[in-house]
């Protein structure tokens, strides 16, 4: 029997899926794209699937990779839908296809414990917060009991934490197989379990982390892998963008500075003058931030010349050649001293890194690149490509065609794009010539939502539009007992939001008003989908950036979605303008080929939030009347999800009065 066939017959009705699992309900769309990716698996080359909410395309996916036996890579965007995948959808698919298959979890060296440093960090007695020493205790608790070294495991720590930096290794600070620990390294564990399974779940961050830097052992599995999946792939050009490129950051050094006193003291006291040369570093470092003087926090200075733009020039140089001196000094005393101790040969690798990077930033940015200075109280420095276009077809496609290999590769996301040929997608991966599958939702959004574009809003440029927009969330919510997320454009709109909801709805203790930031996000996705269930108050979440994906709330705990304003890109972000440039030169739109096309993805991403399940209802609110009026609104329409549009406040009240009322099988609206 050919795989194609075999997974038609899998995902029939009546057919192993259908007869073993309850909640299984055959869908022609997953089933058309559980197919192709059959096909891709035996002919080889690249398949690019934009699947609709609610196809399943996770099981699209993983059938046909399990009944192939082919080895296989599966990345995803996140650690979280990582531990989903490995921990849930796999040992299920696994388990009812009867196949022995073995499978691996892959993330990077930041998500495992590292019995060298949480020994080091037992032993260090500078840190003057009390709640580290607690944090610390139950780490080293959980340590005895771990296999896999994995902190997402440990309950109750919080990732945010600052001990996490205290328990866990970097690239720039691990010693290999120089460490004490090594023979037990979780990190090195997880690399081996990789390369002997036959299904490695790894994320997008890792995948290119090791392309950058080939030091995550992905280098030794890629070759021996035949099919690649990338799920939600639209996350994919920009970290592949973040990871390679290059950049620095002003606390490296004073990190390094720290580590190199306590190393020097440590392990060659004497030697040197470690206290003077870390104090000449950390104050280079320090003088470099006061040359950009007062810029408001989250600033981007364009960097188009040798210094960024709103500096003095003589000024950023004397002061980066005084940084390159500080570190080269330092290099000169860790020289030779590898042999004593390889804390020591560490650092002057370190180093050696900092004086390659300030020599890049002190010459001219590459042509094919975009340098930019990030301020906060840090300053980062960062020069990145525009896209991946360039290393997909080099260090991913081209190989394949050399050697003759029948590697596959899927690229798979609920949104790739608002076209047939999905080039929002393709062309900065470098995949204009995949092959492109779109399949839609089976949602009836027409009969199970509705969107509306409240018309006697201010435009979202005046002053006052935020606070309005608060006021209208706050009737809409108080009316329905919360059950509302407000995503933002952002992040000054979210705390101007949040806070009018907290003045607005000070009376009303029946509503719970969360905001991004003041909790983990898994803690404020599980209060919420709580809502105003077992007597507790209903909820209005208000966020912005992650929470526009990736949140997934079925049932009634959403059913009403605001979106401030339309999601165009910054205009004055040095990526975009560089890319606005880039496609100007090529006599494109720059409007109508990115900003609407940017913005069409994040609306439909947004506005995917809203509807989960097939008997989910809901309304969204774009508080943006350019939807309305404008000419490209009807684009921007056209990319959303087809919900019945509400024309009237009539209408509106009307809805949303049906949302007071219990849901039952059948989720129409009107």
């Amino acid at each position: 029997m050919s795989l194609q066939h075999h997974v038609r017959e899998t995902f029939a009705d009546g057919g192993l899926l259908s007869r073993t699992l309850d909640e299984f309900v055959p869908r022609d769309g997953q089933t058309e794209m559980a197919v192709a990716i059959a096909r891709t698996i035996d002919d080889g080359g690249a398949l690019v699937v934009e699947a609709g909410t609610g196809i399943g395309k996770t099981f699209s996916y993983l059938v046909p990779v399990l009944l192939s036996g082919t080895r296989a890579l599966i990345s995803t965007a996140t650690k979280t839908l990582q531990d989903q995948l490995f921990g849930r959808d796999l040992p299920l698919l696994i388990k009812v296809l009867g196949l022995p298959v073995r499978t691996a979890l892959l993330k990077g060296r930041s998500s495992y414990l590292c019995q060298h440093r949480l020994g080091l960090a037992r032993h260090n007695t500078s840190s003057p917060e009390r709640s580290h020493w607690h944090a610390l205790a139950k780490i080293e608790s959980w340590a005895q009991q771990t296999q896999t070294g994995d902190l997402a495991e440990m309950p109750g720590l919080d990732e945010r934490s600052p001990v996490m930096a205290l328990v866990t290794s970097s690239r720039e600070n691990c010693l290999g197989a120089q460490c004490p620990q090594f023979r037990v390294c979780h990190v090195n564990q997880a690399r081996r379990a990789a390369l002997a399974a036959d299904v490695v779940v790894v994320n997008h961050h890792l995948f290119f982390a090791d392309l950058a830097v080939r030091e995550s052992g992905m280098a030794e599995l890629l070759p021996s892998v035949q099919t690649v999946v990338f799920d939600e792939a639209h996350q994919l050009n920009e970290t592949g963008v973040q990871l390679l490129g290059r950049q620095m950051t002003t606390g490296q050094l004073l990190d390094f500075a720290r580590d190199l006193l306590a190393g020097g003291l440590q392990h060659a006291r004497g030697f040197a003058d470690w206290q003077q040369m870390a104090s000449n570093i950390e104050h280079a470092a320090r003088d470099l931030r006061m040359v950009v003087g007062q810029v408001y926090p989250g600033t981007k200075l364009r960097w188009v010349e040798l210094a960024p733009e709103q500096i003095n020039p003589a000024a950023w140089s004397d002061a980066l050649g005084a940084l390159r001196q500080a570190c080269a000094c330092a290099v000169a005393a860790l020289d030779g001293l590898g042999e004593v101790d390889p804390d020591l040969a560490r650092l002057g690798e370190r180093c050696h890194a900092f004086i390659n990077g300030l020599d890049l930033f002190s010459s001219a940015c590459n042509v094919d690149s975009v340098r930019w200075l990030d301020v906060g109280t840090q300053l980062r420095l960062v020069e990145s490509p525009l896209d991946i276009a360039q290393t997909v077809q080099a260090r991913l496609l081209q190989p394949m065609k050399e050697d003759g290999s029948r590697k596959s590769w899927v690229f798979t996301s609920a949104t790739l794009g608002d076209d047939s040929q999905l080039r929002w997608f393709t062309e900065p991966c470098g995949l204009e010539a995949a092959e492109v599958l779109r399949v839609g939702s089976p949602f009836d959004y027409a009969r199970q939502a509705a969107f509306y574009v409240p018309q006697h809003l201010p435009r979202p440029s005046d002053p006052g539009h935020s606070e309005q927009v608060a006021e209208f969330v706050a009737g809409a919510a108080t009316v329905i007992g919360g059950r509302t997320l407000v995503l933002t454009t952002t992040l000054r709109a979210l705390n101007t939001i949040s806070e009018a909801l907290k003045r607005h709805l000070t009376d009303t203790h029946s509503l719970e008003i969360l905001v991004q930031g003041q909790k983990p996000k898994r803690e404020l996705m599980d209060r919420f989908r709580q809502g105003g269930f077992g007597g507790q108050a209903g909820c209005i979440l208000v966020a912005s950036a992650s929470f526009w994906e990736g949140v997934d709330v079925a049932g009634d705990a959403l059913q009403l979605l605001v979106i401030d304003k339309l999601p165009f890109p910054p205009p004055n972000d040095p990526l975009v303008e560089a890319r606005a440039k880039r496609l100007e030169a090529m006599g494109r739109s720059v409007f109508k080929d990115y900003f609407m096309a940017e913005a069409a993805i994040a609306l439909k991403q947004g506005s995917g939030r809203l509807i989960r399940r097939e008997t989910d209802r809901g309304i969204l609110v774009v508080c943006d009347t350019r939807l309305a009026l404008m000419g490209y609104g009807r684009k921007l329409i056209a990319a959303m999800p087809p919900m019945r549009k509400i024309n009237s406040k009539e209408e509106w009240n009307e809805a949303l009065d049906a949302l007071t009322r219990p849901s039952t099988t059948d989720p129409t609206l009107f």
